[in-house]
């Protein structure tokens, strides 16, 4: 459990998870680490309309924060980014995302250790599945053959509670905020200008 994180006395209400309601908009899930994190960093790409922090790829249908947190319920924390392919390729969201997380790290990312900490693309289309395993070759080959990222479709996705979402929006000064979130955020605006809203 990250520290700093709300235990079971904040509200533990999931929310809504929102449909994509615009036909031109695609899905795709990610799974690098803490969700605060990639969270924090598709919020400021281009042509990402949504992201929302939930549980995916477990065994128990309708999990919490703390039964994630326990190692038992084999769920990661994602992210569920819906985004315009006109405005932003699947291939950029994932070249971000293997620039933002170490893929090489077996089912942790930093001080972060657990199961729900691994690396993984949950992808929702056939061509999602395609082009990800492409990048995935890529990567690869970029780390010497240490990538531990899965690549699996997404299964039993559930939406995290309330307080998880724009947690890091709402929470900048929070240690962990402060001291892991933002440097990631600082990665990604360093490395990609031209992806920045």
């Amino acid at each position: 459990m990250k520290p700093g994180a709300p235990m079971s006395s904040c509200p533990s209400e999931p929310i809504e998870s929102p449909l994509m309601t615009e036909s031109n908009l695609e899905r795709i899930t990610l799974a690098g680490g803490c969700f605060w994190c990639l969270e924090a960093v598709y919020e400021r790409v281009r042509g990402v309309h949504h992201v929302e922090n939930g549980y995916s790829n477990g065994h128990l249908a309708s999990p919490n924060y703390e039964q994630v947190c326990s190692g038992n319920t084999g769920h990661a924390e994602v992210v569920r980014i819906d985004f315009d392919p006109a405005e932003v390729s699947l291939r950029e969201l994932l070249e971000v995302f293997f620039t933002i997380h170490d893929p090489t790290t077996l089912n942790r990312q930093g001080a972060d250790v657990g199961t729900q900490y691994r690396s993984g693309i949950y992808w929702h289309t056939e061509a999602q599945r395609a082009l990800a395993a492409e990048v995935l070759a890529e990567a690869q080959a970029h780390h010497g053959g240490r990538v531990v990222t899965e690549l699996l479709p997404e299964a039993n996705y559930h939406p995290a509670e309330a307080y998880h979402q724009h947690y890091y929006a709402r929470n900048p000064e929070q240690g962990y905020c402060a001291f892991v979130v933002a440097g990631k955020v600082d990665k990604f605006l360093a490395s990609f200008k031209r992806l920045v809203k």
